[in-house]
């Protein structure tokens, strides 16, 4: 079988979407599947087309011009046009049986464009509504014009789409009320590769001594600081942490639009000792850091895209052999058992956060058995094995009917 995927970007940059991406597309080489790979114009990183990362190959659409770049709906237009234009000849080339759209939806509209072109049936994968990203990113709202634009064009791609994944239940029962057929819909969760971390892996002695962490309790954060996150909750409830545990320090990990804010946040309540922003560090140091990490912390807002999209950071977390504690928002209902797997707290609640990880702290006879019942539970139900299987049956049906139209 021969599919066609197009990304919104691709490895060799490194983000959540990459690393999805990558996981899928070898899984389904290693069942035998032949996969070819093209990214839109919003993949802005400079390289060769076509470009080999981690092995793969993908197929670039180039920039549109600056001049467009800088206007709102005549740059989405620009950047649809020229995918479907890589599209088509990229199709003529590699001749797919299945194009397969990654989210957002300005990769579906070319996708069906030129699967209605060459009669080709297509799959539309949805990661996140674009309309629940850009409210949660502040480049929109929520009941404003271009959100109810917006949230028209996923829902008609949806529609379209001869079948429609999603990463979570959160988005199928919501395209389920959008009146799409629950027939076509199906379910492609997040996992995680359990062979590549290493759990139990000894604490990083030199870099707890360049951190100045010595003999510190830590709990932390490591991903992107975005507002949905809720580091600024986390902050909140540092204060009252610390008051109760004074070798309590926090390290957060990475980078992003609230970088600023946050800083200036911690210094304000008088946290600069007991808070630590590394920055973005090295993809290869990033394990590293996970040595230092008593408890991962996920204090996401509630809001549309949290409730119903799940994040990836926790299993990474548990794969790791981390205990996680984290806002009981739908997306990490998902994800986490209370009390087994993980420790969920109300979410945007300083008060309840801090209740919840004093109490993991002063517990610490219950670690190992958190640990390794959360370690089993990504090894065994996480996988990406399990989770390319649910393409089986789709491609298939898919692939079954295209032969049968193409005898009749």
């Amino acid at each position: 079988m021969r599919i066609l995927h197009v990304f919104d970007h691709s490895l060799p940059l490194h983000s959540g979407y990459t690393f999805r991406s990558r996981s899928i597309l070898r899984e389904q080489n290693r069942r035998g599947w032949q996969t070819f790979h093209l990214t839109t114009p919003r993949h802005v990183r400079p390289g060769p087309d076509p470009e080999t990362a981690d092995g793969l190959i993908f197929h670039r659409t180039p920039p549109i011009s600056p001049a467009l770049s800088k206007l709102p709906v005549l740059r989405e237009i620009a950047e649809v046009n020229a995918t479907t234009r890589r599209l088509a000849a990229l199709v003529e080339q590699v001749k797919p049986d299945i194009l397969h759209a990654h989210s957002p939806v300005l990769n579906a509209i070319p996708v069906q464009r030129v699967a209605r072109k060459f009669g080709l049936p297509w799959v539309y994968e949805i990661r996140a509504f674009w309309e629940d990203a850009a409210a949660s990113h502040g480049t929109t709202q929520e009941g404003s014009a271009r959100y109810k634009a917006t949230r028209w064009l996923e829902t008609r791609a949806a529609q379209q789409a001869d079948a429609v994944g999603a990463i979570c239940h959160g988005l199928l029962g919501d395209l389920r009320e959008r009146g799409i057929d629950p027939a076509k819909l199906f379910h492609v969760p997040n996992a995680v590769d359990a062979e590549q971390f290493t759990p139990g892996r000894p604490r990083d002695e030199a870099l707890a001594a360049q951190l100045g962490l010595q003999g510190a309790s830590i709990i932390g954060f490591i991903g992107s600081f975005y507002d949905y996150e809720g580091l600024d909750v986390l902050l909140a409830a540092m204060p009252e942490m610390i008051r109760a545990r004074s070798n309590l320090h926090l390290l957060l990990v990475g980078g992003g639009p609230m970088d600023e804010a946050l800083r200036a946040q911690a210094k304000a309540l008088g946290l600069e000792g007991h808070v630590h922003f590394t920055g973005r560090v090295p993809h290869a140091e990033v394990d590293r850091y996970y040595s230092l990490i008593d408890v991962l912390v996920y204090p996401r807002k509630r809001m549309r895209l949290t409730e119903l999209v799940t994040p990836l950071k926790p299993l990474e977390a548990m794969a790791e052999g981390k205990l996680v504690a984290a806002s009981d928002v739908g997306g990490h209902h998902e994800l986490i058992t209370d009390g087994q797997t993980g420790t969920l707290f109300r979410a945007d609640d300083p008060q309840a956060l801090a209740t919840s990880v004093l109490d993991l702290l002063a517990h610490p006879e219950l670690w190992e058995e958190r640990r390794q019942v959360a370690r089993r539970y990504v090894a065994q139900e996480k996988t990406w094995s399990r989770t390319v299987e649910n393409y089986v049956p789709v491609y298939e049906r898919l692939a079954a009917r295209q032969a049968r139209r193409l005898a009749a």
